[in-house]
């Protein structure tokens, strides 16, 4: 264990606008091959991408989430897909500093360690001496063919006591991967389907799934650790989002000098009046994304600081302002992929991409909006939530 000096928010924003760079010359590739290309996971361990959540005793950065926003809005210009990895290590991979000492002293051992994971607790353990037997599959386990762990949730059958859900970490060499990851977007997210057949877990690398939840971690350890698992998910992971949608503008304004408006007598599509005000209402809705983005990261961030407790109705709008990212950001993508007219549908204009991408976002079930909206609407009015995943 080393410390390092700790880069600035800004340094680490610059490196990721490198980054982006290498990202955006392989995102064809990774959409061919349906997974990252080595040279991209490389570029984002050079710009410390994940380190961002890395306890600093492993040399890591503990970095904020406004910086995982900003960080990951970098990353989606040059690949949204590369993006959608990066913050999905960050989430299991901040899972994995409420483990005991010893288990982060395993998992930390790498200099780059990504871990990857789920929410779904679709296997099932078995107690065994020592730990627990698991056997099961998960599905949309994004950026699995370079992870080194995955954090897994099971339910546990304990002898003569009601099941309950769990999470695990489990070594990537114990799971076999099934290479299912056939879809219409995020393709270069190689989100594939991990299997555990007979996987001997230990039982100081499980801890309840509601203690997780709740970020309670095992040892006393930095603040940023102690706030529940959704606001920081919901944070985490809405910067990869917003920057699609700023991605996508930038490619229509590259596209658009010396493009006409075709069977019309507009020479340049710049001059006509409805390309101004579908620029100005996309831009508007980005705006606004940038905004919920930015308020979720700000309310996590103040919050870990002054340790104060949540209240539902703020775990609730952390969901909500996701989903409302979300919508804004698939809104406005769609007004620019419509005027981009019908030359934006071959393979290498990236905008058929980052349409294709945003749209297989906003059906996540995490990330949903009317889902999230409905969410916080139903805590509005005074009703329970009628989730856990809060």
């Amino acid at each position: 264990m080393t410390k390092i000096g700790l880069p600035t928010r800004e340094q680490l924003i610059g490196k990721a606008v490198d980054a982006a760079a290498v990202l955006h010359k392989h995102a064809a590739w990774a959409e061919e091959h349906r997974r990252l290309h080595d040279e991209v996971i490389e570029a984002m361990a050079d710009a410390g991408v994940f380190r961002l959540r890395r306890p600093k005793r492993y040399g890591g950065y503990e970095a904020d989430t406004r910086t995982l926003v900003d960080v990951a809005a970098q990353l989606s210009r040059g690949d949204g897909s590369a993006a959608w990895v990066a913050t999905v290590y960050w989430i299991p991979g901040w899972m994995a500093c409420l483990f005991p000492d010893d288990v982060q002293d395993e998992v930390f051992s790498h200099p780059d360690t990504r871990v990857c994971g789920t929410l779904s607790p679709s296997a099932m353990a078995a107690p065994a001496p020592g730990g627990v037997v698991v056997n099961g599959k998960w599905q949309f386990i994004s950026g699995a063919h370079h992870s080194h762990w995955q954090e897994i949730i099971a339910i546990l059958a304990p002898d003569g006591a009601e099941p309950y859900p769990i999470v695990a970490l489990v070594p990537m060499s114990d799971l076999l991967i099934v290479d299912d990851w056939k879809t219409s977007g995020l393709r270069g997210t190689g989100s594939v389907t991990t299997v555990a057949r007979n996987v001997f877990i230990p039982q100081e690398r499980i801890l309840p799934l509601g203690t997780v939840l709740a970020g309670e971690p095992a040892s006393a350890t930095s603040p940023a650790y102690r706030v529940p698992l959704l606001p920081v998910a919901s944070a985490s992971s809405v910067g990869a989002v917003v920057g699609m949608g700023h991605a996508a503008r930038a490619e229509f304004l590259k596209r658009l000098p010396g493009r006409k408006v075709t069977y019309t007598d507009y020479d340049s599509q710049a001059a006509a009046p409805l390309t101004h005000l579908q620029v100005a209402e996309a831009t508007h809705k980005l705006d606004e994304a940038d905004f919920h983005a930015h308020r979720l990261a700000a309310q996590v961030d103040t919050k870990a600081t002054e340790g104060s407790a949540w209240e539902v109705d703020e775990r609730a709008r952390a969901r909500a302002d996701l989903g409302a990212a979300v919508r804004l950001t698939r809104e406005a993508v769609d007004v620019l992929a419509t005027a981009s007219g019908g030359s934006s549908i071959y393979e290498d204009v990236p905008i058929q991409r980052i349409a294709r991408d945003v749209q297989a976002v906003s059906l996540h079930a995490l990330m949903h909006p009317h889902t999230n909206a409905e969410l916080y609407g139903r805590v509005l009015c005074g009703l329970e939530p009628n989730t856990q995943y809060i």
